[in-house]
């Protein structure tokens, strides 16, 4: 076999960790070593200089590091008194993190449809959801829209029936930090916004963390008590209910060398994105971004005919190339979430998408050499 061959059969990672770490060299091993030095684990200085970047950055007047996207959820969820009898709006099709948290917080999940041409939760069917939680007796009190894959939901159209049915709206922007709506950056447009620096995620730190955007001072200041255990003025005095929520001080440090790169890795993922489009329209239903919206592609997720995914999946997998499957299952026919209300009128788009989407390699890195492969292999087995 000669060396182009050998090159041509290399696996290629799904996302790229290794090569943005590359990239960063010993700026992240000197922000580590900076906390080593101090041994400010806990709430160091650089959780606060976090914040602050990470405030400016999206334009929200506050920003709370906290331990994972899942807590950032559920944190506001708990400042906002959200509890039995509630019902919170979410889209069938997302992770189970966004209907997670509302049944952790004892209030009751109610299942939406989404856009199929988007994948976001659909105003429509998120109006219809509500009506379905009053005729069961539940108080619809929030929504939570995902941003899912890096595009920005229809945040217009989902604050109209919030605003007609009195909900507060929580993003849940996991996938979808750093992207903009209508010239808004997320973070900057509900009442709050969570975000997630899983590793996987656009902007991702070295294990778990995450972060809660606000404009609201009480509401800031409610879940910086909340991710310390409820503390007072002491933190032998808790003056309500709170968890171990907390981003400990490494993390801060990584994702402030991360963050100085983050818009030029968003850039490089835009041209990622109209790569694929530009090779893949013809053969597979290619994302759409609407909205006046731009998306940071945590994922970059076609659709195929139903039947012809595990084929395309066992092609690329033989020549290297890895895929996922972002959602297999809505929540809806997920054991955990079963039994919870949807809305009236059902959800067909989730239940299709969850047949028909399959995910890509997407990353800042991606190379054109790379990707005109990953191009050139999805084409050759779509045309069999």
């Amino acid at each position: 076999m000669n060396q182009h061959a050998r090159l041509d059969d290399r696996a290629i990672p799904f996302i790229d960790v290794a090569a943005q770490r590359r990239r960063l060299g010993h700026a992240i091993d000197e922000a580590i070593a900076r906390v080593l030095a101090h041994c400010q684990f806990i709430q160091g200085p650089e959780v606060r200089a976090l914040e602050a970047e990470l405030a400016a950055f999206c334009g929200a007047r506050h920003a709370i590091a906290c331990s994972s996207g899942t807590d950032a959820l559920r944190l506001v969820l708990m400042a906002w008194g959200i509890g039995p009898g509630d019902a919170v709006i979410c889209p069938a099709f997302t992770f189970c993190a966004t209907a997670e948290v509302v049944a952790l917080c004892g209030a009751t999940p109610v299942l939406a449809d989404v856009q199929a041409d988007t994948f976001n939760l659909d105003p429509a069917s998120c109006e219809r959801a509500v009506t379905a939680a009053k005729k069961l007796g539940l108080k619809p009190c929030a929504v939570i829209p995902v941003d899912l894959f890096g595009l920005p939901a229809d945040h217009d159209g989902i604050a109209a029936v919030a605003a007609a049915h009195g909900l507060s709206v929580l993003d849940d922007a996991a996938q979808a930090f750093g992207a903009v709506y209508k010239g808004r950056n997320l973070g900057a447009l509900a009442a709050a916004t969570a975000t997630s620096f899983f590793p996987a995620k656009p902007l991702g730190c070295y294990g778990d963390g995450g972060a809660i955007f606000t404009d609201d001072d009480d509401l800031a200041a409610r879940l910086k008590r909340l991710r310390v255990h409820g503390e007072g003025s002491d933190k032998y005095d808790a003056v309500e209910i709170g968890l171990t929520g907390r981003l400990d001080t490494i993390q801060a440090a990584i994702l402030l060398e991360k963050l100085k790169i983050f818009p030029e890795e968003i850039l490089a993922r835009g041209r990622a994105a109209a790569r694929y489009a530009a090779g893949l329209a013809d053969v597979a239903t290619v994302p759409r971004v609407g909205n006046e919206s731009n998306s940071v592609w945590a994922q970059y997720t076609i659709r195929l005919a139903p039947g012809r995914r595990d084929a395309l999946a066992a092609a690329l997998k033989a020549q290297g190339i890895p895929t996922g499957i972002y959602y297999a299952k809505p929540l809806n026919r997920q054991a955990a979430y079963r039994g919870f209300p949807v809305a009236e009128g059902g959800l067909p788009a989730s239940e299709q998408l969850a047949e028909e989407v399959i995910s890509l390699p997407m990353h800042g890195y991606l190379d054109e050499p790379v990707q005109d492969r990953i191009i050139a292999a999805v084409r050759r087995a779509l045309a069999r």
